[in-house]
């Protein structure tokens, strides 16, 4: 071997191992919705928790990367934005993914406006709460679960057979105002069953304690808030009905598009862990009823296949 090709072999050793300690003691950050059990959950005094916990180890792991899960704080209400909460995240560099995000066209779509507020976040200042950041453009990864809409039955109702929307006429339905749950149920069949709907403010009243009691005959709800209050409430008079609404969209990742490489690293590694079975038994083990992603990848306009049902 020529002194030359010594002198590039060397060279070029020294480059991947230099690239490789970077990427070592770069942490792989992934900002998580602190209070969405059984997917994510970080409460002061006590361990973190939740299927896209385990999952965001799982992926740091294949990439050869730390962990550093940045935490944030969603709220539940009409005038919150998780896409523009999300882009506000990824843009001001809290995190390079977002986990547990609803992967629709809606949701991925180029912002509306230049700049949005940050959300919540473990750290944040009084600065940090009061400006507003400039928005990038987002990019999904693949699916990893599905995240279907289910009717959940109040105690009088237990045991009602649930086939379908329709089956819910007679009951006394409650849902929370804004929802995707309330455009279901006030669209179903010209509005067939307005009369027998209850609204409430989301954020402010609670819906499954409402449920719980009595007051209310029925649900339509994401399941996995059902699994947390099973999960937190094993003895709960409410049961599921078994019945999931034909649409429902899939969860996955979401980053900034000018960051293409580390969503194919993140892509090829759910890949693997999902040929592994290994995803499945992550929700498993949070107590999710998990379900594996479905076609499409991305959901569509929303609004116009409910109301077109």
């Amino acid at each position: 071997m020529t002194d030359r090709r010594i002198a590039w072999t060397v060279a070029a050793f020294l480059s991947t191992m230099a690239s490789a300690a970077f990427a070592a003691d770069d942490p792989l950050k992934i900002c998580l919705d602190e209070d969405r059990p059984p997917l994510s959950v970080h409460h002061r005094g006590q361990p973190e928790a939740g299927f896209d916990v385990l999952l965001a180890k799982a992926i740091a792991e294949r990439l050869g990367r730390p962990l550093a899960i940045q935490w944030f704080e969603s709220r539940l209400d009409e005038d919150s934005s998780p896409p523009l909460e999300a882009n506000a995240l990824l843009s001001d560099g809290r995190c390079s993914l977002v986990g547990g995000y609803a992967l629709t066209q809606d949701s991925l779509v180029a912002p509306g406006m230049k700049t949005a507020r940050l959300p919540d976040f473990a750290g944040a200042t009084r600065d940090d709460r009061r400006r507003r950041v400039p928005l990038g453009v987002l990019a999904p990864s693949r699916p990893y679960v599905y995240s279907p809409m289910t009717v959940v039955l109040g105690p009088k109702a237990r045991g009602r057979k649930i086939g379908d929307i329709g089956d819910l006429a007679g009951l006394r339905l409650v849902i929370e105002s804004g929802s995707l749950g309330d455009a279901i149920l006030m669209s179903f069949d010209k509005g067939r069953l307005i009369d027998s709907i209850t609204h409430l403010v989301p954020g402010r009243d609670d819906l499954i304690g409402a449920l719980q009691r009595g007051d209310h005959d029925a649900t339509l709800i994401d399941l996995a808030r059902f699994d947390a209050h099973r999960a937190a409430h094993p003895d709960t008079a409410i049961t599921a009905s078994g019945y999931y609404y034909p649409i429902g969209a899939n969860r996955g990742y979401v980053g900034l598009a000018s960051d293409g490489a580390l969503i194919e690293a993140v892509n090829k590694a759910l890949g693997q862990l999902a040929a592994e079975g290994k995803i499945a038994e992550f929700g498993k083990q949070a107590g999710l009823t998990y379900l594996p992603p479905r076609e499409p990848a991305i959901l569509g306009d929303v609004w116009t296949q409910i109301i077109q049902r």
